[in-house]
């Protein structure tokens, strides 16, 4: 890469990187939010869900327009908002405010992804090149979410809560300063109409299953809320492929779904996203609430997983030129399978600490290569003009992955506590019960998707 291509790199790469800070920097720091603003503890996964719904909601119509008015005039735009709402969320003052600027980064990170990613596959041409810039991103991702944990604790503690929201809006300044002097415009040589009925359905449908998820991770899944959203959810979602089959210029080409390549490696990538950040998170609840340490130790642990996620983004792109990219998503996929289940072994005693870090970090290791080989099996072989919409599905998958994954499996784990602790068990150690069946259920999930993943394209590979 030339100088100017790094830079490039860098200032793609440190807005998705922002973006995956935004989902976890606020997680340890909910209690003290909560008791600043007046939000009661029912009402502080709204500060998580007022970002996840438009963050997933919104990506594969922020691609589609991207397409539209040019890739780099829009992921601009979205930057730009999402430094503002950012800035509005650190002064808010009541939870209506923080709330609304929770709402608008997530709006404005579901722009700045798809674009982001696109820029990125339409700068570096196929190959090495597009694998290692690929392989950057995905660590940054992936270390985003991971420091979030991290930064999120020890500000709160040594700054308080409104210093996490500054720190995205100064951020967002600085890569602000940077873009508009390295990025060059792109866009499809023929200009695409907005399909309105698949953007309603795909918008709707999204927005559906992401609050009746995040809702049920709080009070179960038999509310009235919950199934009716997880229904209409599951109803405009196939909506949304019946009014793709019919379009003249779909927002997502079903030929294109049908590719093996973009099919498969997107399935693999929503999941290793989804069962890695509820790795994450689980083990925060582990670490904080069963062995009660503090923000600032539970940080460490995550601290040395992101040593090991840059490591293994760097390396990820050396192991497909070796084994092809097939190969080491499956690879990866099963690195981060056997590490899940080691976490399985947890007890309430010190040692359990040990454990957590080096199994999450040795997984990780699987995780980063398993992100790097899914995008670039999933945007190989399409031509510049599909990229919008090829990197529209991969960021959607990341995005929707890191958005469903910790609601599910975090319902399951609090079923399975509330039970147990109903049958005179204590607190930690129902806590430690329904954390291990999510750890379980999540290392099932990974080893399916893996096998099913492995047919699909070893079928292509013998077409």
């Amino acid at each position: 890469m030339s100088g100017r291509d790094k830079l490039v790199l860098l200032v793609l790469c440190a807005a998705q990187f922002i973006v995956a800070l935004d989902f976890s920097i606020l997680n340890v720091a909910l209690p003290v939010l909560g008791d600043d603003l007046g939000m009661g503890q029912a009402d502080l996964q709204w500060a998580v869900t007022a970002f996840a719904l438009p963050s997933g909601g919104f990506l594969l119509l922020s691609g589609r327009i991207a397409d539209l008015y040019g890739r780099r005039r829009v992921f601009l735009a979205g930057l730009a908002l999402f430094t503002v709402a950012s800035v509005l969320a650190t002064l808010a003052w009541d939870p209506a405010v923080f709330l609304a600027g929770r709402a608008l980064q997530g709006l404005g990170a579901a722009v700045i992804v798809p674009t982001g990613m696109s820029l990125l596959t339409t700068t570096f041409a196929e190959g090495p090149q597009r694998e290692r810039a690929l392989g950057i991103s995905g660590t940054l991702l992936s270390l985003g979410f991971t420091i979030g944990m991290v930064l999120g604790g020890v500000m709160t503690d040594t700054l308080g809560w409104r210093s996490t929201m500054g720190l995205l809006g100064v951020a967002g300044l600085a890569i602000l300063a940077l873009a508009p002097g390295l990025l060059t415009e792109s866009r499809p040589a023929e200009r695409p109409r907005i399909d309105v009925p698949g953007a309603v359905t795909v918008t709707g449908g999204l927005l559906a299953l992401i609050y009746g998820l995040s809702t049920a991770a709080q009070r179960g899944f038999g509310g009235a809320d919950v199934l009716i959203a997880l229904v209409l959810g599951a109803v405009l979602l196939t909506a949304f492929v019946v009014v793709e089959s019919r379009a003249a210029e779909p927002l997502v080409s079903l030929p294109m779904l049908r590719r093996p390549t973009v099919a498969w490696g997107n399935l693999a990538g929503l999941f290793t996203f989804a069962m890695m950040s509820t790795v994450i998170f689980l083990l925060t609840l582990y670490l904080q609430e069963v062995l009660e340490l503090s923000a600032f130790r539970t940080g460490l642990v995550f601290g040395v997983q992101g040593v090991f996620a840059a490591v293994s983004g760097v390396t990820a792109p050396k192991v497909i030129a070796r084994i092809g990219a097939r190969a080491t998503l499956l690879t990866g996929l099963a690195v981060q399978a056997v590490f899940t289940a080691a976490l399985l072994a947890l007890g309430q005693d010190a040692s359990g600490a040990w454990l957590a870090m080096a199994a999450a970090s040795l997984g990780c290791v699987g995780h980063l290569w398993a992100i790097v080989a899914y995008g670039v099996i999933a945007t190989s072989g399409l031509p510049d003009g599909e990229q919008g919409l090829a990197t529209g599905l991969v960021t959607s998958s990341q995005q929707v992955g890191m958005t469903i994954g910790i609601p599910l499996l975090s319902a399951v784990a609090s079923a399975r506590s509330a039970t147990l602790s109903d049958g005179g068990s204590d607190f930690a150690a129902a806590t430690l019960g329904g954390i291990r069946l999510g750890l379980g259920v999540d290392t099932l999930i990974v080893v399916a998707v893996a096998a099913v993943v492995a047919v699909g394209l070893r079928k292509r590979r013998a077409a």
